[in-house]
This record gives structure tokens, sequence and C-alpha cells, in this order.
């Protein structure tokens, strides 16, 4: 089945820009102690994750991190994603928590592995739910 090559297009730049994420977290989990970074990284390609799904389904999304919301909409379309977005919404405040001096303490190597690991799930359970000319 032919789908609309836009809604292809920008679910793929969307699981692009997450894959990325994914890449750049995992590299510096493995070379470096940036878990600040990590858990940023994390949250990040858990979210653009989660917008390719409702970029996929032509479900309008605000500019926000809150990754309960976006996976809750997520919910609306395929329940079968509760698990995912359930364990992803803690990831929230990685978005900002770690990115600005005073806040807080660094997040630890297991608090990082954690995210990436969570992150990871809901990339692969968001492609999995796609056709594959709208994966990367």
């Amino acid at each position: 089945m032919l789908h609309d090559p836009a809604r292809v297009e920008d679910t793929r730049a969307w699981l692009e820009k997450a894959r990325l994420d994914l890449e750049a977290g995992t590299f510096e989990l493995a070379n470096s102690a940036l878990f600040g970074d990590v858990v940023f990284h994390a949250q990040q390609a858990a979210e653009k994750s989660f917008k390719a799904f409702l970029a996929w389904h032509d479900v309008p999304f605000r500019k926000t991190h809150d990754l309960g919301a976006i996976g809750g909409a997520c919910l609306e379309i395929d329940t079968s994603l509760r698990q995912v977005a359930d364990r992803a919404a803690p990831l929230t405040p990685y978005a900002w928590k770690f990115r600005y001096p005073g806040e807080s303490a660094a997040p630890s190597r297991e608090e990082a592995e954690t995210a990436m690991a969570t992150a990871r799930d809901v990339y692969n359970a968001i492609v999995a739910r796609l056709p594959v000319e709208a994966r990367p």
C-alpha cells in the first residue's frame, strides 16, 4: 500500500533524529562520565520516537517535553504501547534537569544506563508499529 510521501518523510525525519540521540547517548555512556548528557539524549530519543508515531497517524502535537502527555496521545491510537509509555514518562525531567548549573547532582551510571535502555525500548516499539517505508 502506498502512503502519503510527506507523511512518510516526516515520520522518518523524527525517527532519524531519535536514532541520532540514541547513538549520542550510547557513545557518551561508553566513552565518558557525562551521564547528564546521556539521560538528556535518552529523553530526547523517547520524545522524538513518540512524535514520529503521532506524525505517522497525523495527530498534531504541541512543543512539549512531557513524555506523559506525548505517550498518552500515542496510547489513544495504540493501547499496546501502555507499558513502554509508562516506563518512559519518568524520563521527562531529563529534558532540563541536568542542563543548567546548580540544578542537581549528575545522575549515576546506573540511572543513565536505565534511561538509555528505556529510550531504546520506546524507539523499537514505535518502529515495530510503523510500515517499513516510514522507518529510517
